[in-house]
């Protein structure tokens, strides 16, 4: 696949609207066109994209196909793809097909378009029943030069807070102000549970929706929150922790998913260093402070992992998301040479 091939089907994907749960369409396109490139592709029954290089059974790379809603209109301007997923992360994605159509059957490589990551990550669920791949790379942007060697574990829950109404003069505090009060609380808990003085050695909070209800009698509130977990915290002295601090609220907490941290001085590692410094870049190892689908499949997998792919991440979910070109390209000769290395040093 030509370098102007490559950036058509990033265009092409980015212009194939995937939000979370109507992928149908996106995922056709990729495997048409890793198809139409001498690949084995197909969907698999989870509905994800499924594309192979010789046997398939060497290093797996898992992109995600889908998006999360709004509108970014798609242009190519000033050396820029903008578009919704154009960084999160049909980028990374679509380096990778473009990496694997170049490497052919000289490597066994698979490239999978998961649907579902900004949802229940539904795709990654379902192929992690399927025996370990030898090695994994996760398809989510880091930047070209860099290596993200984990991310941090998430729980979402709900506070519920009632009581008997009272005059917003009165000397009780209404609803909204014992929520907020909890909430206090809730940081000050979870601030004492850092493992180090960066963000991905801390547990962060945030409140991702509030609402409150009355009928005159009683009083409601409810704080939707999310909780990010790094590695070396147990969670169930977290949660009881929090339960704590919300009081007078009670908290239903959802199923947690783990935090992940790969090891540096892997075969993976080692390969994608030697593919950034051949392009003459500084290469850097990262951790991130969110969530991907690598803590889905790589606690159950225990291969070496790695994510890695272009764009800027801080650009994640925005209105201005856009990736540049000259870096895309980048990352697909990087993604060519660790897929040609794969077959003979993991």
């Amino acid at each position: 696949m030509t370098d102007a091939e490559a950036v058509k089907l990033l265009l092409d994907l980015v212009s194939t609207p995937s939000v979370t749960g109507s992928e149908s369409q996106a995922v056709d396109l990729l495997v048409d066109a890793m198809t139409a490139h001498g690949l084995n592709a197909r969907r698999d029954p989870a509905g994800n994209a499924v594309g192979m290089t010789g046997n398939g059974r060497g290093l797996m790379f898992l992109g995600h196909v889908d998006t999360v809603p709004g509108l970014v209109p798609v242009r190519q301007d000033n050396g820029c793809i903008y578009g919704r997923g154009a960084v999160d992360a049909k980028g990374p994605l679509a380096a990778a097909v473009a990496a694997a159509c170049r490497v052919g059957a000289s490597a066994n490589v698979t490239v999978v378009g998961a649907v579902g990551e900004e949802g229940g990550s539904e795709g990654a669920r379902f192929l992690r029943r399927a025996p370990s791949p030898p090695a994994l790379v996760i398809g989510e942007p880091g930047g070209s030069d860099s290596v993200v060697l984990g991310y941090r574990g998430s729980v979402r829950a709900v506070i519920h807070f009632a009581q008997d109404c009272s005059h917003s003069a009165g000397p009780t505090p209404g609803i909204c102000d014992r929520a907020f009060e909890a909430w206090g609380r809730v940081l000050h808990c979870c601030a004492g549970f850092a493992q180090g003085h960066d963000t991905f050695r801390s547990v962060g909070a945030s409140i991702v929706g509030f609402s409150s209800d009355g009928d005159g009698l009683q009083e409601s509130a409810d704080l939707r929150v999310a909780f990010r977990i790094p590695t070396g915290v147990n969670l169930t002295e977290l949660q009881d922790g929090v339960r704590q601090a919300a009081r007078p609220g009670s908290i239903d907490f959802a199923e947690a998913e783990p935090p992940y941290e790969a090891r540096k001085d892997s075969p993976l590692v080692a390969a994608f260093l030697r593919a950034l410094r051949a392009e003459g870049v500084r290469p850097r190892l990262k951790h991130k402070t969110g969530t991907s689908d690598m803590n889905v499949v790589a606690p159950t997998w225990g291969c070496p992992t790695v994510a890695y792919g272009p764009g800027d991440s801080k650009l994640d979910h925005t209105p201005q998301e856009h990736i540049r070109v000259a870096e895309y390209l980048q990352s697909v000769r990087v993604l060519t040479t660790v897929f040609a290395e794969s077959a003979r040093c993991m």
